[in-house]
């Protein structure tokens, strides 16, 4: 990854992207929030990037999270008020940031790009441990579930959220997108050892969807709901006949694509799975 930690400075003005991870666990979401005495991601971020450029950094990202979300592959740009180059961006922002959060690398950009806005996918992956007892030493990275799943039903059941479609079942109430549809580009329902993972990428998420879709995949694998109830869902278009919002816990933004001609670095699977309880970053 050393390529893209270039010593060479940016003039001021220029447009940086970079890839952020964090551990939403102590974080209340990822959107500034100036009027609450709260910590986020983005405040976290923008006063480490200040620090750097001994200016104000106003950073925009691919999609934001809620409280106890994590990021993998979070994307974010901002201007850049100073002359910078990306392996300062990189390593004086990380010298300045919590353990919690990292930066992995910046690349500079052209004018036009957007995290948000240019963004053509967004993919996400929400962990569940399937075990009687609650486990210890991933708290806070997975949600738990004693009831046993049937991960094989919970992937048929998945099928049925495939394609362009009206998701208004797996929307929450304050959403504020104009429109329900959202096309669903592949989605998965696998089991490692005690983990079961559902991995969903789409072209962009209504708040709370993938939460919403969660929490109904693991009803029907637990046997609350049936076979063919997440079709009814979906035909039904009425959020109050879905199951509960599942928790924050164990859901990850893992990626997010952009068209090839932006250059920006291929960001790694992960998180991965190993044997049994262990997770490989």
């Amino acid at each position: 990854m050393t390529e893209f930690l270039s010593p060479d400075p940016l003039p001021p003005g220029a447009r940086v992207a970079c890839r952020v991870e964090y551990d939403g666990s102590q974080y209340n979401g990822w959107q500034s929030q100036p009027h609450l005495d709260v910590t986020t991601v983005q405040q976290t971020l923008e006063a480490a990037l200040s620090q750097v450029a001994s200016a104000p950094v106003r950073v925009h990202c691919a999609g934001r999270t809620d409280t106890g979300v994590h990021g993998y592959g979070q994307v974010v740009h901002f201007e850049s008020p100073a002359a910078r180059s990306p392996k300062s961006w990189v390593l004086g922002g990380n010298a300045n940031l919590p353990f919690d959060v990292r930066l992995h690398w910046a690349v500079p950009v052209v004018e036009d790009f957007h995290a948000r806005f240019s963004a053509i996918s967004r993919r996400y992956r929400y962990i569940i441990a399937n075990t009687p007892v609650r486990p210890a030493h991933l708290n806070g990275q997975v949600t738990w579930q004693r009831r046993p799943l049937d991960e094989g039903l919970m992937q048929r059941e998945a099928q049925y959220l495939l394609g362009e479609q009206d998701f208004s079942a797996f929307r929450a109430a304050a959403c504020q997108s104009t429109s329900p549809n959202r096309n669903v580009h592949a989605v998965s329902v696998l089991r490692r050892g005690s983990l079961v993972v559902i991995d969903i990428e789409a072209n962009a998420f209504l708040h709370h969807m993938v939460r919403n879709i969660a929490g109904s995949l693991m009803a029907v694998g637990s046997g609350r709901a049936g076979a063919g109830w997440i079709a009814s869902l979906l035909a039904g278009r009425d959020r109050t006949r879905a199951a509960d919002t599942a928790p924050p816990d164990g859901l990850y933004l893992v990626d997010v694509g952009y068209s090839a001609h932006f250059g920006l670095p291929v960001t790694p699977e992960g998180p991965l799975l190993v044997q049994g309880m262990g997770l490989a970053l």
